[in-house]
């Protein structure tokens, strides 16, 4: 797959620079690239840095990081088993427990909630830094919700992170999850609250929360001047307005 001229592999983060330092000096250097390629395109368009993972697998599967990155790129395709098999190949290559959620949620996206719920309660998930604590609790509501376990994913999802009210990295997803979970159990009142808080918490945009928020609030974004109608809703509208034109895309509460 082509590589672009700006891509020289230097972009790549320094420990896994040093992973590549096991293989001879052009061949570091392709892999690298097509790591690259993997991260700068895994969001955007999954299925070609699915690609590049594949090339990079080629070249030195033996090499950790490019098990992880295969495992990522296949998780982000939703082809959960093979993403599962990398994940597990990288942790035996480097014993760290890192990869327990998302190797947990992969048992969930191959229909498996109670192996992922069984992974939530192993002695593994001590071992995680905070993040992947959270991370897991998130995982495990899921296999919850799953398992039409409502209730339980509500009670999975109570925890010192979300009521914390310092704004961590993973604290926009924690409370968007609990606002869901609430929200599905018919608990509209609590859910509004706590999508607030998302948005709150929602620096980057990682989370949907302001939509769901105006949905439950009722508010609309619509285009005055839609389809077929747009002339003649402008002709109107000059009538109405004396050529005040304002309103075009405003929002408004049903």
């Amino acid at each position: 797959m082509p590589i672009p001229e700006d891509v020289t592999g230097e972009e790549i983060d320094k420990d896994v620079r040093q992973e590549l330092l096991s293989l001879p000096k052009g061949l570091a250097e392709d892999v690298a690239k097509n790591l690259v390629m993997v991260a700068r395109l895994i969001d955007e368009d999954p299925e070609a840095a699915y690609g590049y993972s594949r090339v990079a697998l080629r070249l030195a599967s033996r090499v950790a990081a490019v098990r992880e990155a295969a495992g990522f790129a296949a998780y982000a395709n939703q082809k959960y088993a093979e993403a599962l098999a990398e994940f597990r190949a990288a942790r035996r290559m480097t014993g760290s427990v890192e990869l327990w959620p998302v190797m947990a949620d992969c048992e969930r996206g191959l229909g498996r909630p109670e192996k992922a719920l069984d992974m939530a309660g192993a002695p593994e998930v001590h071992k995680l830094d905070k993040a992947g604590q959270v991370e897991m609790r998130l995982v495990a509501a899921g296999a919850r919700r799953d398992m039409d376990q409502l209730d339980a994913a509500i009670v999975t999802l109570q925890s010192p992170e979300l009521a914390s009210n310092s704004v961590q990295p993973w604290t926009a997803r924690l409370r968007y999850a609990y606002a869901d979970a609430l929200l599905a159990a018919g608990r509209e009142g609590e859910a509004r609250e706590w999508f607030a808080k998302a948005v709150e918490a929602d620096r980057d945009g990682s989370t949907d929360a302001s939509d769901r928020l105006a949905e439950l609030d009722g508010v609309e974004f619509v285009d005055a001047f839609d389809e077929g109608d747009s002339d003649a809703a402008a002709d109107e509208k000059v009538v109405e307005d004396d050529g005040d034109e304002e309103g075009e895309g405003d929002e408004h509460k049903g």
